[in-house]
């Protein structure tokens, strides 16, 4: 009576499989191997989080404040009502511009300070998950734009979302709990 339950949930993990008239059988798949492909599932949209921006016509201290409020470390800065991305500002680029002597954040323009667009690395929303995860790695950033390209000009980014490494952590901890469900459709 104790092997029942064990082979329900080895059945329910997916590593056996159950037919009639053959009985249990190992399906091929190692935890690891289903992990995998639970993973490899997962969208950046799936987990992506609300865009932090600012208007392209702020200043570094506006964009200061609203990291502060948000509790961010990145915004990304937007203009037109599409919300077309422009640029990003880290906690790094802000504090780069206050350490210059006679600097007035209330005075620069936020575009002064900010990373700009053809430096941007970005996801899209449904690229994988792991994917976007590889590029923070690869990129040393802790936030990636999720946009998509309007008008297949790539000047023309509406910012959808951000990807960050908070989001990723909190991907593995749901898997680990097991509440990875949650991310399909």
């Amino acid at each position: 009576t104790c092997a029942l339950p064990i082979l329900a949930i080895l059945t329910m993990s997916g590593i056996l499989d159950a037919r009639p008239r053959v009985g249990y059988f190992y399906t091929g798949k190692n935890t690891l191997g289903l992990l995998q492909e639970e993973l490899s599932s997962i969208t950046v949209e799936d987990i992506k989080s609300v865009p932090i921006v600012v208007s392209s016509e702020k200043s570094a201290y506006d964009a200061a404040i609203t990291m502060f409020l948000e509790d961010v470390g990145t915004v990304f800065v937007v203009e037109g009502p599409e919300g077309l991305l422009h640029g990003v500002v880290s906690r790094k680029d802000l504090l780069k511009a206050a350490l210059n002597p006679g600097s007035d954040l209330h005075q620069l323009p936020v575009a002064m300070v900010m990373t700009p667009l053809s430096k941007i690395v970005t996801a899209s929303p449904e690229e994988p998950a792991a994917s976007a995860a590889r590029r923070l790695m690869d990129h040393e950033i802790d936030c990636l734009p999720v946009v998509r390209l309007l008008d297949q000009d790539p000047r023309r980014l509406q910012v959808l979302g951000r990807v960050t490494k908070t989001n990723f952590t909190r991907l593995l901890v749901e898997l680990a709990e097991g509440k990875g469900g949650n991310y399909h459709s």
